[in-house]
């Protein structure tokens, strides 16, 4: 019997891999349930663990565990994390290795009192500061980036929570949203690119930060605006809002791959909003790579909106001619008769009626290695289709992010090795087209100078520091999963 995880599907396992998400709220008298209910809306964001910490002023309580959020906390779980404030967050590795020490948040108990910590993205310099705490006495209980930032607040001079911070983040290099809980307080910092998101919120009087606003939606809460690139916002107990820069000259660089694929369709961030804009792209799209065909088929999910937006711009009838398996769990037992394309079946297939001797637009929203996309090419074919015209809703991506999205190397992603007459080919396709970079921002309606392109571009707006400390490497090594 072989015995196979999501981890395994080729389906997930070529697409950028969502990054982490955050939910935090003070003073509220159901902190904790609406800190589960927030995390429930960002799931999309990290599949791998969750965690929860609470606290009343005076104790702090955590529920973490791996896997999804309604697998991890029960009814029970969630009426002993006591307390009127609340930290959360959902969890994809993007440094560190699997595994419960490695689940967010982070509780700790240092000189000044009390703090938990959780955090989104990717501090490229992590191993750096890992190393120069290590060799000053510094002992690291997992190899998430996060420990290094509360290694730092603790030996910080400063006189306040705020101060010890701020000196904190200032030494870190990347992307990153990082909530951090006292017994009184919380406190919402965003990298001074602004690469990751946060947004603030407000619920019966009690403010409430979050990672997107689809989170505000479902737990009631009234959106107030994103957190600034470089903002340091700091919230009292008695509900006070306080502001500051510890960076100075931020410059926002928006991840643009939030418009693409990372955020749910239904939230707005930055002023967007992300339907509309993955609608607008499929316009563009349409505009710049039209071609004669019967039928516009989207990847489900985030293929929907951009494959509607080229249907309506080019006239072609849009039609759900892939259908998803929405009820595919963690793990599944594959025949002993190997099934072609398995992986990519369990969670895709193709309507025959309507397919067969039709001309057809896929439309999706990346390529990253390809493997997916031949595979799914490979069943539409079989399904019975004329032609195939593969239509990518976002430029080639040729370059790895290290700003807290999982990707594979450069060297793996096929945009970098071939050209577009041969990645058509490698994917079977009769034609292929992504939108360009220009059309791209023309769809969100944002200049490009504002936000981070490097997958597409190459134009890192923070240097990246490859090397790796030998000491972590060796720690990550032994702690892998077993395959």
């Amino acid at each position: 019997m072989n015995v196979l995880t999501t981890d395994d599907i080729s389906c997930d396992d070529d697409h950028f891999r969502d990054e982490c998400g955050v939910f935090g709220v003070l003073d509220h008298e159901e902190a904790a349930n609406l800190t589960y209910l927030g995390l429930y809306a960002l799931q999309h964001r990290g599949q791998e663990s969750t965690g929860i910490v609470s606290t009343d002023g005076k104790n702090f309580n955590n529920h973490r565990g791996m896997g999804l959020v309604s697998d991890v906390y029960q009814k029970e779980d969630i009426v002993k994390l006591e307390g009127r404030s609340a930290i959360g967050h959902v969890r994809y590795s993007t440094a560190g290795d699997l595994g419960l020490r490695n689940c967010q948040p982070f509780m700790y108990q240092y000189a000044h009192g009390g703090i938990a910590m959780c955090h989104n993205g990717n501090i490229i310099n992590a191993d750096d500061l890992r190393t120069e705490l290590e060799q000053d006495g510094s002992i690291f209980q997992s190899t998430s980036d996060t420990e290094v930032i509360i290694h730092l607040l603790a030996k910080s001079k400063g006189d306040s929570t705020r101060e010890r911070l701020a000196e904190a983040v200032q030494r870190l290099k990347g992307g990153f949203s990082v909530l951090l809980m006292t017994e009184n307080r919380m406190f919402g910092v965003r990298d001074p690119n602004g690469i990751r998101p946060l947004v603030l919120g407000k619920l019966d009087g009690s403010w409430v930060l979050a990672s997107e606003t689809c989170a505000f939606d479902l737990v009631g809460a009234d959106f107030v605006r994103d957190v600034k690139p470089g903002e340091l916002v700091v919230i009292d107990d008695d509900g006070s809002l306080r502001t500051f820069s510890p960076f100075t000259n931020p410059s926002p660089r928006f991840c643009v791959f939030e418009y693409v694929y990372f955020a749910r369709p239904d939230s707005n961030l930055e002023g967007v909003n992300f339907y509309q804009a993955r609608y607008n792209i499929g316009v563009e799209l349409a505009k710049e790579s039209p071609v004669d065909a019967d039928l516009v088929i989207p990847v489900p999910d985030s293929g929907v909106p951009p494959a509607m937006g080229y249907a309506l711009e080019t006239g072609i009838p849009f039609q759900m001619g892939l259908i998803r398996n929405h009820y595919v769990g963690r793990t599944f037992i594959e025949p002993k008769q190997s099934i072609r394309n398995f992986g990519v079946k369990l969670k895709l297939n193709p309507n025959r009626k309507m397919i067969k001797g039709k001309r057809v637009v896929l439309v999706d929203d990346s390529i990253v290695r390809g493997t997916t996309s031949r595979k799914i090419v490979e069943m539409v074919r079989a399904a019975g289709a004329a032609e195939i015209h593969m239509r990518i809703s976002s430029p080639p991506t040729k370059n790895s992010c290290f700003y807290g999205i999982n990707t594979p190397d450069s060297e793996e992603l096929m945009a970098n090795r071939m050209d577009l007459a041969e990645m058509c080919k490698a994917i079977g396709a009769d034609s292929l087209a992504f939108v360009s970079n220009d059309g791209l921002f023309r769809a969100v309606g944002k200049p490009r100078e504002s936000h981070c392109d490097a997958c597409f571009s190459g134009d890192y707006p923070v240097p990246i520091e490859r090397k790796r400390s030998p000491q972590l490497s060796l720690l990550r090594f032994f702690d892998k999963r077993p395959s």
